[in-house]
């Protein structure tokens, strides 16, 4: 299994980064085919072959990405794409 970690820092209000992490969502749900649902600060994601969360901090989100094997070869793409997405959203809100 592959596995994405990535952190961003914010300077958002809870209510501002919470709609900023449903705004990656959306997008990262729309590319990837993926159901997303909220657990309290976290965000769960999931589809076959792939599962993570994105957790809301007090001025951090960290998104974590599991890959199962055939996912895992397009972790770089992966990586590069959900990265930049996250800093548009938080960084240059």
């Amino acid at each position: 299994m592959a596995d994405i970690n990535i952190v961003q820092t914010h300077n958002l209000t809870p209510e501002r980064a919470r709609a900023a992490a449903q705004e990656v969502a959306d997008k990262i749900a729309r590319e990837y085919g993926l159901a997303c649902n909220w657990d309290g600060d976290v965000l769960r994601f999931e589809r076959s072959g792939v599962n993570g969360a994105l957790t809301l901090g007090d001025q951090q989100a960290a998104m974590e990405i599991n890959l199962g094997l055939l996912m895992g070869a397009f972790a770089p793409s992966i990586r590069a794409k959900v990265t930049e997405k996250m800093q548009r959203v938080f960084a240059g809100a």
